[in-house]
């Protein structure tokens, strides 16, 4: 198996589709639930993580029937060309919706299908990937993923202020796109490493990954959901925190992610680099600590500070202050996201790579699910204080944080030509 930069580059256009939708999603739905729909902070909450109580029972079984199965186009593939067209035609249906029945409609539809192609579109990678260049082609990946990431925010802040529709149908339209070009430019390999034994499936691979002797992969697996619960808790609210915190426009406050979506970009490729270079762990560790240590500071931070603005650059638009610890942000995000991945599918053999990946979204999706709740929750009990996620987020950071100390496997493995 070669490794082909080019390659790595047109797979990252799928990333790219499923960016622009989170990204798109999770500036604005918050937004529509709270003005359009009257919700309180822990219903929108409990509502962010309808779709990912659906993926939490869909992404691992699809991981693993991906597996399994042989298709002329490939395993993988299928769920693509299948999910993709799906989550387009829902996903431009979500700002059309007059009621809130026919808006779940719209978003359960959209991440149901979701649920069906993202785990086939990243079990790609180490696919086609050796082990020793992983980290090196997730940072590719999640480049091509921070792209469509810039696109949802700052293009999507934008086109919000023209028509809040209109940042969906974006979305909607660059992931036919996205898939098409997977598929068109993506070529499956035509053989794959077939274990003689019969493939488990997810409960016994949890059960595996409990009575592990050196724990390693338990410990991975709980740091990813503890950093996710941290995370995504603010990702979820961080638009509504800008409004009602910061005093800003729900735009502003999308450009903002923007900023740090940017510098993960910048970062992404580095980052796989520098977990390559450095060790998986070791660099995931760093990026644990600076992460928790810039939000923190946010949280103590007073508003007419974070809200004094340096400067004003094109597309970009206000840079604030919080904007520079919102770019650390990016940077020590991809010093964690890049390298999580490549550890998990090189802590077990080729032929289940993709239901060791469908296990990494069970773990992240759990977060999902757990952060945006109990967020909603916390804000609420606070009288509305949604500066109260700056103080949680860095508290599962350094649990997180505990848990990489006892990882001793999934830095990459020799590959004997």
């Amino acid at each position: 198996m070669k490794f082909n930069y080019g390659k790595i580059f047109l797979l990252g256009f799928g990333f790219f589709g499923v960016s622009v939708v989170w990204g798109v999603y999770n500036a604005f739905v918050p937004v529509f639930l709270s003005q359009k729909f009257h919700l309180a902070p822990a219903w929108i909450g409990f509502f962010m993580t309808l779709d990912n109580i659906a993926a939490l029972f869909i992404q691992p079984a699809v991981g693993s029937w991906s597996d399994g199965i042989r298709t002329k186009i490939g395993r993988r593939m299928p769920f693509i060309l299948v999910g993709a067209p799906i989550s387009a035609a829902a996903f431009g249906w979500i700002p059309l919706a007059s009621v809130l029945p026919l808006f779940v409609a719209g978003t359960s539809t959209l991440l149901l299908s979701m649920a069906l192609w993202r785990t086939p579109v990243v079990a790609l990678m180490p696919d086609i990937t050796p082990s020793p260049k992983r980290s090196q082609a997730n940072g590719i990946i999640n480049f091509m993923g921070g792209i469509g990431a810039i696109f949802s925010f700052l293009g999507g802040a934008t086109l919000y202020e023209m028509n809040p529709a209109f940042p969906f149908w974006m979305g909607s339209g660059l992931v036919l796109v996205s898939a098409l070009l997977v598929f068109f430019f993506i070529k499956e390999p035509q053989e794959y490493t077939i274990s003689e034994e019969k493939t488990p499936g997810i409960l016994a691979n949890l059960k595996e990954v409990w009575e592990d002797n050196d724990k390693s992969a338990l410990r991975l697996f709980a740091a990813i959901l503890l950093w996710f619960i941290g995370y995504n808790a603010i990702e979820a609210f961080f638009t509504l925190y800008a409004v009602n915190h910061l005093g800003m426009s729900a735009a502003d406050g999308t450009r903002l992610l923007g900023h740090l979506s940017l510098f993960f970009v910048l970062s992404a490729l580095i980052a796989g680099f520098i977990g390559g270079k450095f060790g998986r762990r070791n660099t995931i560790m760093s990026g644990i600590f600076l992460l928790g240590g810039l939000i923190f500071s946010i949280y103590l931070l007073p508003v007419d500070l974070l809200t004094k603005v340096l400067t004003s650059l094109p597309v970009l638009g206000n840079i604030p202050v919080i904007s520079l610890f919102l770019m650390g942000s990016g940077v020590a995000w991809a010093l964690i996201n890049i390298n999580s991945l490549p550890m998990v599918v090189d802590m077990v053999e080729d032929a289940r790579i993709g239901t060791y990946t469908g296990l990494y979204y069970l773990f992240s999706t759990s977060a999902a699910i757990i952060g945006p709740n109990m967020n909603g929750l916390i804000i609420q009990l606070v009288n509305n204080n949604y500066n109260s996620i700056m103080i949680v987020a860095p508290t599962f950071m350094l649990l997180a944080f505990l848990m990489m100390i006892g990882v001793v496997r999934g830095e990459a493995k020799l590959v004997t030509a």
